[in-house]
């Protein structure tokens, strides 16, 4: 069987689906060298480029994620002033209210103190005039009797 097989490799022509010479070896250093090539002058570039752009995108992502805390910490601390203002605004609007209240009311109560005083003045003012009108006609009505008295008596006495 041995023979067989011997005769059947040295009736087999060269050339075939694989030959194992001296080409196999140098087709392997040549995809070796190929190899070599590519990933110095086309994959290095590639995943250099890559690993950049990763980066750049996990720095771009920390930064935003730090601006965005930092904008959230802020937009609390601004409500926080805005309701604080609010409620001082409220409070400043409530006393001011209070404190106008208290001075129309003061101003009020003055009114009508002094309307009161006018009016007693004034009440015065007519009872005097009134005492005095009393007195001069009064006084008239004593002039005009005793004229008419002296008329009486003189016409009388003619």
């Amino acid at each position: 069987m041995m023979i067989y097989l011997s005769l059947l490799l040295a009736n087999e022509p060269e050339g075939g689906l694989f030959d194992f010479n001296a080409t196999l070896p140098l087709m392997a250093i040549q995809f070796l060298l190929l190899m070599v090539l590519l990933n110095a002058s086309f994959y290095k570039p590639i995943t250099k480029v890559l690993d950049d752009r990763e980066d750049y995108i996990r720095n771009s992502l920390t930064t935003a994620s730090e601006n965005l805390v930092k904008a959230n910490q802020l937009t609390t601390k601004y409500e926080q002033e805005l309701a604080e203002a609010r409620q001082l605004a409220q409070t400043i609007i409530s006393q001011s209210k209070k404190e106008a209240q208290a001075i129309v009311s003061n101003n009020i109560q003055n009114a009508q103190k002094d309307a009161e005083k006018m009016v007693r003045e004034a009440s015065q003012q007519l009872n005097l005039q009134k005492e005095k009108a009393l007195k001069t006609l009064e006084d008239q009505v004593d002039i005009l009797s005793e004229q008419i008295k002296n008329k009486l008596l003189a016409g009388q006495s003619l």
